[in-house]
């Protein structure tokens, strides 16, 4: 009798890609920690993981900050970025990849991706108006807003 044996496929565990508005603190060591624990786990158990964890270096709050101060979005992302690598490695937390936004593969995959679904007719191009809070990257609904007229999160347009 042949037995076949299940096969699993090898977890791919990540973390969130941390913005660069701010340096790496208690919560993104929390949620780190708890990835290479994991990762670790599998691996005691002979099951091979991967890990990756990096930075979210666009927006417009990140050159917001960079603006203030008085360096370019780039040079911050990667003083902020290399911060958050050091980190890891002091902590020795075992990462398989460090991912960043601005690397050029991720760029090419994006405009690949985007382009794909524009073809496809995914995408649709048109004018939106409405109160976009940069804190929270995101339009508002009037719903949402305080009677003030503002986020309710940040208190600002």
């Amino acid at each position: 009798m042949v037995r076949r044996m299940k096969t699993q496929a090898a977890p791919y565990i990540t973390t969130p890609l941390y913005y660069v508005n701010a340096r790496p603190h208690l919560g993104h060591s929390y949620t780190t920690i708890l990835a290479d624990v994991l990762k670790r786990q599998n691996r005691q158990r002979g099951i091979q993981a991967t890990m990756l964890t990096g930075t979210d270096e666009h927006g417009e709050k990140i050159a917001k900050i960079a603006g203030e101060q008085g360096v370019t979005p780039q040079a911050l992302a990667d003083e902020v970025a290399a911060d958050y690598k050091a980190t890891w490695e002091k902590k020795e937390i075992s990462f398989d990849i460090f991912y960043r936004t601005t690397q050029e593969h991720h760029k090419k995959s994006v405009q690949h991706a985007l382009s794909f679904l524009k073809e496809k007719g995914e995408i649709e191009f048109r004018e939106y108006e409405g109160q976009y809070c940069v804190g929270c990257e995101r339009f508002l609904t009037a719903s949402e807003l305080t009677p003030a007229g503002l986020c309710p999160d940040h208190q600002r347009f």
